[in-house]
Parts: C-alpha cells; structure tokens; sequence
C-alpha cells in the first residue's frame, strides 16, 4: 500500500469521524427549538405565572405576608409580597397585580416608563422605583446587558377579569442600614415598604 492511498484513507476516515461528531452535537443540542428564545408559555386561564420570564430560578413569592395593598382608580390592586435583599448586592420587589373587577385591564404605557433604551423590551415594569428617604437616594429597576430591565416584561397587553399577573423587580440593594424604602409605581399611591434579608 503507497503512502498516498494511505494518507487518502486517513482523511476520509477522519472526514466520517468529524461529520458523525456534528450530527451528534447537532441530536444532543438540537430537537425542537422552537420557541427557545422566546418566553414560557403562560396560560390564559391564570395570570400567576406571568413575568418569570427574565428570572433566572424565579419562583412565585410567598403569599403568606402581605406588605402592602395599593389600589389604581380602576380598581386593580398592586400586592406586594417581599422586598428582599439577596448576598449579591440586589434587592428584589415581588406581588401581584389583582384585576378585582368585571372589565379587562389594560395596563398603560407608562408602566414600562419613558426610556427610550427599555422600549425594545416590549411592555415591562421599567418605571418602578424604591426611594430611600434617609439615604436620600431613588433607586431604579435594573438592566441586563442588553439594555433590558430586570423585571417582569412582554406580559399579556391585558389582566382580564378576575385575574392577576405576578410580577418581580430587581434593583441594586440599599445598604444594610435601610430597613424601610418608598415603592413608587404609575397610577397607584407611593407606599413605604420593609426591606427582608
């Protein structure tokens, strides 16, 4: 056997290898990835699991504490649950919007707030804020990487009747000393809430 057949049987076994190789990296990656870059698919007949979309490990809060209840003159009820600081230096903010009465609610625009950066992100809780009074400084939801706020977002364009949407919002955590913040968010009253953790 020449030195050139063997060289020719080298690469075409090495060629086989590697083709085999893609087509199994390609089976164990692969299946059905439609839908993977979007969010989970939440179903219509619950609003409960609603904004887990960009919380990575997120959870449904604990109900079993209420910090506060605030009401929009449409009667939707903001609830929020826990404002709990994390060992990573962030604070997160999470409850339920409670839709009490017989019509849909649409939520507005000004929920997602004015930045132009947020806009792509579709419709979000950009435009909460948690003041610190005592430290005399207002704190804003969180961004990614690429620009997107850490907190629920492309919820459903309407909380139905009877129906609530959970929420979360990260913010960077106040310091050790702050036990208590000021919650502001578009149409409902500003609330002073107790900061856990």
């Amino acid at each position: 056997m020449n030195i050139q057949h063997v060289r020719k049987v080298r690469r075409a076994g090495a060629v086989a290898l590697l083709a085999s190789s893609l087509v199994f990296s390609v089976t164990a990656c692969g299946g059905d990835d439609k839908g993977a870059d979007k969010a989970p698919a939440v179903s219509s007949d619950t609003g409960k699991d609603r904004g887990k979309q960009h919380a990575a490990g997120d959870t449904l809060p604990d109900r079993s504490k209420t910090l506060v209840t605030l009401k929009n003159d449409a009667g939707v009820e903001m609830i929020v649950y826990s404002a709990k600081r994390d060992s990573g230096g962030f604070l997160t903010v999470s409850g339920d919007f409670k839709n009490s009465g017989g019509e849909s609610f649409v939520p507005p625009v000004q929920w997602s707030g004015q930045e132009e950066a947020v806009a792509d992100a579709g419709p979000s809780l950009a435009a909460m804020t948690l003041v610190d009074s005592v430290g005399k400084k207002r704190y804003y939801v969180l961004r990614d990487t690429d620009n997107r706020p850490l907190t629920t977002s492309n919820y459903e364009l309407t909380i139905g009747a009877g129906k609530s949407l959970n929420f979360f919002a990260q913010f960077p955590s106040p310091p050790s000393t702050t036990t208590k913040v000021d919650l502001q968010f578009p149409g409902f009253p500003n609330a002073s809430i107790e900061i856990s953790g």
